[in-house]
């Protein structure tokens, strides 16, 4: 899919406005000699409006580069304006930075909306569910851990790193069983055993 990149179509959108307005009010030639600097205005605000600047900070998060994505995520105005698809990208990046500075309520609360917009591949699919997978795991809450497991199951999944990270996860939920125990046995620090308090060494 094209991409331009945002500082180039905001100098489009300012060329085809200042020539517009110039061809159609000073020059004499009226609105239909202006028409296509009107028309580079219009398509580069439609394509501002409606898919952002989701592509270009996608690629910013595969680099890692994690602070210029999130700058460059702010640069959307409207994200409620983004057409459907690219508003749930926008959204799973959002999840992903949240997950990235270890703040998982507020990366849960992305990823469900991402969840609740149709995703345009299994990949992406799959990287809401595996994150949303996770996020409850690690919180002990295993039932809604499950329901995201039972998600990816019914995905076809084509990204070699995203298969790995499901096949590791699966291996986690195989041995859930000793996990909870042992979750449960450190849980407010290791339990005396058995038969009261330590007897202190005698001093010689």
């Amino acid at each position: 899919m094209l991409s331009i990149n945002i500082y180039v179509k905001f100098g489009l959108m300012a060329l085809g406005l200042i020539a517009g307005l110039a061809f159609t009010l000073m020059s004499g030639f009226g609105f239909w000699y202006a028409i296509w600097f009107w028309l580079l205005f219009i398509i580069m605000l439609a394509s501002y409006i409606l898919m952002g600047t989701v592509q270009s900070a996608s690629t910013l998060m595969q680099e890692t580069k994690f602070d210029e994505a999130e700058k460059r995520l702010d640069m959307i105005i409207k994200p409620n304006w983004l057409y459907k698809t690219y508003r749930a990208l926008y959204y799973l990046l959002k999840g992903s930075m949240a997950m990235q500075r270890k703040d998982n309520d507020t990366a849960e609360m992305w990823l469900e909306k991402a969840q609740a917009i149709e995703l345009p591949s299994d990949d992406e699919k799959a990287m809401v569910a595996l994150q949303l997978a996770s996020i409850n795991a690690n919180r002990g809450k295993w039932a809604v851990a499950e329901k995201h497991h039972r998600i990816l199951k019914g995905l076809t999944i084509r990204t070699p790193q995203i298969k790995e990270q499901v096949a590791q996860f699966d291996k986690m939920m195989k041995n859930k069983g000793a996990i909870k125990q042992a979750s449960r046995m450190n849980k407010g620090g290791n339990p005396l055993k058995p038969g009261g308090k330590r007897r202190r060494p005698k001093i010689r």
